[in-house]
């Protein structure tokens, strides 16, 4: 966020949670991007800080928590204390939730799979309304296929893109059979490392595909302990990933922190992960 926003972000955590009864003497920012997360002590919360016009988004990561706590899924949970609902103040959408302090060492791989294997089987058990993989694709397309939204995207590079999402697109569609929910976006970042054992967060990217998506998002032996993984798929879905993330960094409004590099990177690592796939 802007420095004016981000300081506006913070009053309105402070003053949301305050008001709420729980006890604040101090906070610490603990990630900053299109939205924020707050750390606020001594009640241990974590608030997250999305601008109003995320709040569907904001809304639909609650619920998605608040479903696969019941079922005992390997997720960052609401705060107790609080209903379990988005608060809306100030222009700004806010969530709470407990805060997890991270333990180490890192989290090792055949762990990483079982968190997979529970998160998958929890999200078997829930109903919910959730867009497929290849939606995301489709906005994707729309960023490069129009150049006016992403004016500095060179020809080759428009072109790449535009092949390989339409082209992938099709490929992981033609396994429908097998798709169920999946977390959307479950790289190790959003993967914590806590006293109760791994536990995903970020829970707002929750979609519809094969399971070989979420994979993809993971260290690349993650899936060596995860049964029945069509590691050619994995490919092709990693290829994919990068080809979405190159897509977003050319957008003209992207706010990504160094985003030059990013552009540049996230080609070059496409072009690496379609080698891969043959």
């Amino acid at each position: 966020m802007e420095p004016s926003e981000l300081r506006r972000a913070v009053d309105v955590g402070r003053a949301t949670a305050s008001g709420l009864g729980l006890q604040v003497d101090d906070m610490v920012v603990v990630h900053d991007s299109d939205r924020v997360a707050l750390r606020l002590a001594p009640c241990d919360v974590l608030v997250r800080i999305a601008p109003v016009g995320h709040l569907a988004d904001s809304e639909f990561e609650v619920e998605v928590a608040r479903r696969l706590t019941a079922t005992g899924a390997p997720v960052a949970e609401l705060d107790p204390r609080v209903e379990p609902r988005v608060h809306v103040r100030d222009a700004f959408a806010l969530s709470l939730w407990t805060y997890y302090e991270p333990v180490g060492p890192g989290i090792t791989s055949a762990d990483y799979a079982d968190a997979f294997l529970r998160h998958h089987a929890a999200l078997r058990r829930i109903a919910l309304d959730a867009p497929h993989v290849t939606d995301r694709v489709t906005a994707a397309l729309g960023e490069v296929n129009d150049r006016e939204r992403s004016p500095e995207l060179p020809d080759s590079g428009r072109k790449l893109l535009i092949d390989t999402l339409g082209g992938l697109s099709t490929a992981i569609s033609v396994g429908k059979a097998g798709e169920q929910l999946l977390h959307g976006e479950p790289h190790p970042g959003n993967l914590l490392n806590t006293r109760r054992g791994p536990l995903f967060v970020d829970l707002a990217t929750c979609c519809r595909g094969p399971v070989e998506f979420d994979l993809a998002h993971a260290p690349e032996d993650v899936a060596q302990h995860y049964p029945g993984a069509d590691h050619s798929l994995i490919h092709q879905c990693r290829a994919l990933n990068w080809a979405m993330f190159s897509a977003w960094r050319w957008r003209r409004d992207d706010q990504m922190p160094d985003r030059g590099r990013w552009r540049m990177e996230g080609l070059s690592r496409l072009r690496a992960a379609l080698d891969r796939c043959g």
